[in-house]
């Protein structure tokens, strides 16, 4: 499927004047809402350098799945997309945990957008997804230095060398990358031990950061 940069960044073509959008000078002005699947995925395939590709398919296939957009004047600025994670049945919360798939970026969008998106996501996604009990995102070390999750509370849970997605059983044409991944955690839910304890919870406020 391919995408028009302009029918996917616009949100309310019709009502455009023909003068395009205002250009947002801080992060503070844009709103964060749901999209559709399918225009997240075209969002990431214009910006997201490393993984520019996903299908929607991909993504409504699993348990649990949301999107999200950065807007201003309807027009999008960065895009995220969230669902169930891809190796949950190795994570001892793996149902009820939510993965970022990918995060995306145009280059003219204000400072510190990410950081901020981030934790607005996360109060979004802890008030309407009341089973979710950790989020939980890979870092590619090659381009990434995991500044934006490290200053927001996130928690660095495993390191792994990079692999390559081929096997016996299943082919790839082309690896997207074999980088080192960390996998950093955001708990929003207490620890439950089999006492039923309480340990390990920690909400912290948002902290405004620079893009990495």
């Amino acid at each position: 499927m391919s995408f028009c940069a302009d029918d996917v960044t616009d949100s309310i073509p019709l009502f455009r004047s023909g003068r395009g959008g205002a250009t947002p000078t801080s992060a503070l002005q844009l709103q964060i809402r749901r999209c559709k699947v399918v225009r997240a995925c075209g969002l990431n395939a214009l910006w997201h350098s490393r993984f520019p590709k996903i299908d929607w398919s991909n993504v409504v296939r699993n348990q649990d799945y949301v999107c999200y957009v950065a807007e201003y004047d309807g027009i999008a600025y960065a895009v995220a997309i969230w669902s169930s994670p891809i190796a949950a049945n190795r994570l001892r919360e793996g149902k009820t945990s939510l993965e970022l798939r990918r995060m995306a970026i145009c280059e003219n969008a204000p400072k510190n957008l990410a950081s901020r998106m981030i934790g607005i996501m996360r109060r979004i996604i802890a008030r309407e997804m009341p089973h979710i009990t950790m989020l939980i995102s890979y870092q590619d070390t090659d381009v990434h230095a995991g500044t934006i999750y490290r200053a927001s509370g996130w928690k660095v849970a495993a390191q792994n060398k990079g692999t390559s997605w081929t096997t016996n059983t299943r082919q790839r044409s082309k690896e997207q990358s074999l980088a080192n991944k960390i996998r950093w955690e955001y708990r929003l839910k207490p620890k439950i031990t089999s006492d039923n304890v309480s340990i390990n919870l920690e909400i912290e406020e948002e902290t405004q950061l620079e893009l990495l």
